[in-house]
């Protein structure tokens, strides 16, 4: 069989499984394996067995991952969510739909000490969600303001998104991180828009604006000691080149535990539970990533990215078409699958058409979260949806992702912005890495 149309075979192969629901990682591992002793030899597959998974675990920039989980797992225990919310809705309470605002303000600043969609919905939710519906907020915006906010965590760095692409395109995850800092901003203001709109145009959806005197705002900030001094200690680290990312990683994951201990809020107990939830992470991470790389192998060897690449790159049409379609596979893809796995899936196919396009993957890079952020506010996957549906379980899910629809519009609004004007992403890598 041609190679190409064995790579394409197994491809077919690996969603085929997905929908059967067998593990992601698994199921690139597998077809990896199979796919690479059909195109070579069992013995060649058997090497690649040996020596990938070895590799994958043993690689010291893979380190991050489990560092920066752990933080965010300290950071989720010592209770840094209240204060962030506190201090957020004093200061945005004048805006209509002020409850909401600040919602989406305190998930974008704890999306940048967690890194993760589903922990920072839910963590945020169990706050914010009871607060709005006790002044009167509707259910569709209060749930859609999370679930929406949520998805902050995977572009506001640290981001377990950013370094998976990271790894899989060879790209600067410090620069990925600075990357996806005036994106975050960027959507977090269109979220705040998005709910100012709806409440003009229903003024019932929610309560009145509340009025808070300065000196309550200023006071709001004393919960916020323990989010700066995390916030600030890393990325300083991190983007002044005193430490690397991975050192940086492990200063954060040492000082949320630090932070923890001095609130009281560590105890055996909760140091065994954030240990555990961090481990079982780490480990289903660690094992889509080692699947990938099985999968990326044979996809290698059978020279089928390269292949596509050149026949796209010689079709007659304007790169901006091409880079439009791969955009609207990631839109549907992102609908159907987790998010993880598609950047390991798809990102070895798709970044060699990419750069001989002549686009710049670190943007490419923030273009894809922005998307990816799309799929997990929008069924059917929509993760954040179902995490919040657990919270509110009096709440119809079809009423989460109804209440979700406007933030997905402000989304796209975001996505064109960041794809027309490049700089919004790459200003910040430049200024920092020359």
């Amino acid at each position: 069989m041609d190679l190409t149309m064995l790579a394409l075979c197994g491809i077919a192969a690996v969603i085929i499984l997905l929908v059967l629901g067998v593990n992601v990682g698994l199921s690139m591992f597998l077809v990896g394996f199979f796919g690479y002793a059909l195109a070579t030899n069992i013995n060649a597959a058997y090497g690649v067995l040996r020596t990938t998974p070895i590799s994958q675990a043993g690689n010291y920039a893979l380190s991050v991952i489990p560092l920066f989980i752990i933080m965010g797992n300290f950071a989720f225990a010592s209770g840094m969510s209240a204060g962030l919310y506190n201090a957020a809705n004093k200061w945005l309470s004048k805006l209509p739909g002020g409850l909401a605002c600040a919602s989406v303000g305190a998930c974008a600043a704890f999306g940048a000490i967690c890194g993760s969609t589903a922990a920072t919905a839910a963590t945020m939710g169990v706050v914010s969600i009871p607060e709005m519906r006790k002044y009167g907020y509707a259910d569709d915006l209060a749930t859609g303001s999370v679930s929406a906010g949520g998805a902050l965590g995977i572009m506001i760095p640290p981001s377990a998104i950013f370094i998976v692409y990271g790894i899989s395109a060879e790209q600067s995850i410090g620069k990925l991180f600075a990357a996806g800092i005036l994106p975050g901003i960027l959507i977090a203001l269109l979220y705040m828009v998005t709910i100012i709109i709806q409440v003009k145009r229903r003024p019932e959806i929610a309560s009145a604006p509340r009025s808070y005197t300065w000196k309550e705002r200023f006071a709001s900030f004393v919960g916020l000691i323990d989010v700066v001094i995390l916030f600030v200690g890393v990325f300083f680290l991190m983007f002044s080149g005193i430490f690397t990312v991975t050192e940086s990683a492990a200063a954060g994951a040492f000082l949320a535990m630090i932070i923890c201990l001095v609130k009281g809020k560590l105890t055996w107990k909760s140091f065994k539970k954030t240990m555990s939830d961090s481990i079982k992470t780490t480990a289903m991470t660690y094992l889509l990533i080692i699947g990938a790389m099985v999968f990326g192998a044979f996809l290698a060897i059978s020279r089928m990215p390269m292949v596509v690449a050149n026949l796209v790159t010689s079709l007659a049409i304007s790169r901006y078409v091409i880079f439009a379609a791969i955009i609207v596979v990631y839109a549907i893809l992102g609908c159907l699958m987790d998010s993880l796995a598609m950047i390991m899936l798809t990102v070895p196919i798709f970044l060699p058409i990419i750069t001989t396009l002549g686009f710049n993957p670190i943007w490419f890079g923030v273009v894809i979260v922005s998307v990816v952020m799309l799929g997990v506010i929008t069924p059917p996957v929509g993760l954040n949806c179902y995490v919040i549906s657990g919270i509110t379980k009096d709440v119809p899910l079809a009423k989460i992702f109804k209440g979700s629809l406007p933030f997905a519009i402000a989304l796209l609004i975001a996505i064109a912005i960041i794809t027309a004007v490049p700089q919004i992403a790459l200003f910040l890598p430049n200024l920092i890495y020359g």
